[in-house]
């Protein structure tokens, strides 16, 4: 396992509320802007307009702060890292290219495009989950 949040300090609770708030942003900015809520491009496009203060900017620079701020009210999860640094990098830039690849990440695909009843977007979803579930198994397998 590469990286694993305490499952004692989990609680369904929270999921629910940060799913709910997930899905009331993305609401919100769908229909009050028309923009769809993927990750990946706003993160491009925020950093493609530097120095500009761009609405993806702002967004991006909200979901830091609004994490931030869940974790001093409720407390940060225990986070261990079960890998070196060079690993988890390599994968984070995998993940990129991937997201580039499919045109789009799951929270594109999977929370907008999937509430949108998108073909394409149900399609990448399979495929990401499919192809995350192979992969973590074989290294499991491959690691013992």
């Amino acid at each position: 396992m590469y990286a694993w949040i305490d499952m004692a300090s989990f609680t369904p609770w929270s999921a629910l509320i940060g799913g709910l708030i997930i899905g009331l942003a993305a609401s919100v900015l769908i229909v009050g802007s028309g923009h769809i809520m993927g990750m990946s491009g706003i993160l491009k496009s925020s950093l493609s307009q530097l120095p500009t203060l761009s609405w993806q900017l702002v967004f991006v620079i909200g979901m830091a702060v609004a994490t931030w701020g869940y974790g001093l009210i409720f407390g940060f999860p225990q986070l261990e890292m079960g890998q070196p640094i060079w690993k988890i990098i390599l994968a984070g830039l995998l993940v990129g290219f991937g997201t580039r690849l499919g045109s789009g990440c799951t929270s594109g695909h999977g929370i907008c495009g999937i509430s949108r009843l998108s073909p394409r977007s149900i399609t990448a979803t399979i495929l990401f989950l499919s192809s995350g579930i192979v992969t973590a198994t074989l290294f499991a397998m491959i690691q013992g």
